[in-house]
């Protein structure tokens, strides 16, 4: 099958794009004056499942950057890493294993995280197609400072993901040439999308 190659244009919208959220994030870190600086966890070993090709071919493009040996490496965390979560899963656990793209408590492709991963962490609110407003109270420690900010009567700041992820599904559809509903649902941890290879363009869409 044919390589889903991520044209320029578009890596450069999804790049905008990521640029917004962490200037949305980093307003609403500033308002409640929240930071990872410290902290005794560390959200890399979140269980994620991630859903457009745009973001998949993405993670790619850093992944073409570094060296055959770092690839290796991580190719080896991530077989790693699906085990851990079969293992976990087999128990009827939700898994918490560390990321494969985390060495030494830093991600390796930081500039090419995902969006799942560049708004973890602060509150965030979202409105589905259906109208229902989906809230998410941020980490552990975020909802602690929320908490003490509640109790004086300040309102709670929020990133509102809506419009993000809106346009994440205008580029996700212009580079599936409008074709979505042919492509097979993605529904991947990173090293799914690591041990996989890039996104492939199914033989029924390719020409």
């Amino acid at each position: 099958m044919m390589e889903l190659v991520l044209p320029e244009h578009l890596a450069e919208r999804i790049t905008e794009l990521y640029a917004r959220m962490e200037d949305d994030y980093n307003k609403v870190a500033g308002a409640l004056d929240f930071s990872c600086v410290g902290c005794p966890d560390n959200c890399c070993d979140s269980y994620f499942q991630h859903h457009t090709y745009v973001e998949w071919a993405y993670l790619w493009r850093g992944l073409r950057m570094l060296s055959d040996e770092k690839r290796e490496k991580i190719q080896k965390w991530a077989t790693d890493y699906r085990e851990k979560c079969r293992q976990a899963e087999s128990r009827g656990e939700r898994p918490q294993v560390m990321c494969p793209l985390n060495e030494d408590g830093l991600c390796i492709l930081y500039a090419h995280r995902l969006l799942v991963c560049r708004t973890h962490g602060v509150p965030a609110r979202m409105r589905r197609p259906d109208g229902q407003m989906l809230r998410f109270p941020g980490c552990f420690r975020c909802q602690e400072l929320v908490d003490e900010r509640e109790k004086t009567g300040l309102k709670t700041p929020s990133v509102e993901r809506t419009s993000l992820l809106m346009e994440l599904a205008k580029i996700e559809q212009e580079l599936l040439t409008y074709r979505r509903d042919l492509y097979p649902k993605v529904k991947m941890t990173i090293a799914d999308m690591i041990l996989e290879g890039p996104p492939t363009i199914p033989p029924h869409c390719e020409g």
